[in-house]
């Protein structure tokens, strides 16, 4: 099999590394692909911007399967536009995409088909935001509807500044491009979940649970970032809680698709709260997580492809999935002032002797090769993965390999895992 991959993060470094075991795949091919990725599969330039670049960049290389790795291309349909020319693509449709490329969809989706979720308004207009936040009681979470590259959620402490976080999003202060629609979000608190599914449009069978940790600074603190890390062990969900969650929210929100003439095939990302009302519907992703997809691959000891094209023909059961025991981690190396500004290019040293450290597996998020030199070449650079039979153990080997690396700048949380540990490592 030949496999083509669209994207240029940790999340398709992953999903490479997860191919290229399998053995019935002889050639992976990633656009744009990047300097970690490069290392394992052929590298093709394309824009992911543009539908009618990714199209003809996939009749040119006639793969037997296409992987869609971030939003983007799947906001634009290319699945659609794949599909259309007989190709097999992993991905949902343009419409199907909706749960993750408009909250607004999503909230009233979860609503019609009475999965537990925050309550909430989406408003078209300054005038609504003002009547709405009436509603709730501060601090209020003020979303954009469309996708925000994780910028698009505000939580405000008093009523006047959602209003004021709403008109930036209306008028494009805040994200630079202005939002047709605002969803005001009642505040809830818990832990946050990971809950990823795959989906043939019909079956659904979840993949084993992760816990992100977004803030950039320990303890949870400072702004939103893409994930600085995330871990995945058996003691994250019970088995009746997985149980509760697969029947009473991934399988309903396939179910519900499906009856709206929307079939949504591919991976269903439940981004939960667990709350004392339970686990609450905060946002879907239409999309492999990242970080969350570099914790669980590595615990996968099925064939990737296997299940991947089981979705796509529509027979998900007959591909089951096995995993390893005890735990798997990520802590990402990101660029000095990310989310903020950040500076490229930096050369990467300690990487051989980092991927010597047992079980340990580093995914590139945002590197370079420059004349054999792997450089920074983005704001979240590299996710270093480890597998062991215990949550400590697995962080213990993530961060022994951090140690052997570095680069001008670099800067990772030293508490990923802190809530199942119980205290900051």
């Amino acid at each position: 099999m030949k496999v083509l991959i669209l994207g240029s993060g940790g999340r398709e470094h992953a999903l490479a590394w997860a191919v290229t075991r399998s053995p019935r795949v002889t050639e992976v091919v990633c656009a744009p692909g990047n300097g970690g990725i490069a290392q394992i599969a052929r590298p093709v330039s394309v824009d992911l911007k543009d539908l009618a670049a990714m199209a003809r960049l996939a009749e040119a290389e006639k793969p037997d399967l296409t992987i869609v790795g971030p939003e983007l291309p799947l906001s634009l349909g290319i699945v659609d536009e794949l599909q259309q020319r007989g190709m097999r693509v992993f991905g949902p449709t343009r419409a199907a995409a909706m749960l993750e490329t408009s909250k607004g969809f999503a909230k009233r989706f979860l609503q019609r088909h009475n999965i537990p979720t925050p309550n909430y308004a989406v408003c078209s207009s300054p005038a609504e935001v003002e009547k709405a936040i009436e509603m709730f009681h501060p601090p209020i979470v003020v979303k954009a509807d469309g996708l925000a590259a994780g910028k698009g959620v505000i939580i405000c402490e008093s009523r006047a500044t959602a209003a004021e976080a709403a008109q930036g999003l209306f008028t494009g202060a805040l994200l630079g491009s202005s939002e047709q629609q605002v969803v005001i979000e009642e505040f809830i608190e818990g832990d946050e979940v990971s809950f990823l599914c795959l989906s043939d449009g019909q079956h659904v069978a979840p993949l084993i649970a992760a816990q992100d940790h977004k803030r950039i600074g320990e303890g949870d603190t400072g702004p939103n970032t893409g994930g600085m890390g995330v871990y995945s062990a058996d003691s994250l969900l019970d088995a009746a809680m997985s149980d509760w969650i697969l029947n009473h929210i991934a399988v309903p929100t396939v179910e519900g698709m499906a009856a709206e003439e929307t079939p949504f095939a591919g991976v269903l990302y439940c981004g939960l709260m667990m709350t004392a009302r339970g686990p609450q519907v905060l946002e879907f992703n239409a999309r492999f997580g990242d970080p969350e997809t570099q914790a669980i691959v590595v615990r996968l000891e099925s064939d990737l492809i296997d299940a991947l094209e089981a979705c796509v023909d529509g027979n998900l059961l007959d591909a089951p999935m096995r995993w390893a025991p005890g735990a798997s981690a990520c802590v990402v190396a990101s660029s000095g002032g990310y989310p903020g500004s950040y500076k490229n290019g930096f050369p990467i040293t300690g990487l051989a002797a980092a991927a010597q450290v047992p079980g340990v597996q580093i995914f590139h998020a945002g590197s370079a090769q420059v004349g054999g030199q792997i450089v920074t070449a983005g704001g979240r650079v590299l996710g270093v993965t480890a597998a062991a039979d215990s949550l400590d153990g697995a962080l213990a080997r993530a961060y022994q390999a951090l140690a052997e690396i570095s680069f001008e700048g670099m800067y990772y949380r030293r508490d990923i895992g802190h809530r199942a540990l119980g205290a900051a490592k």
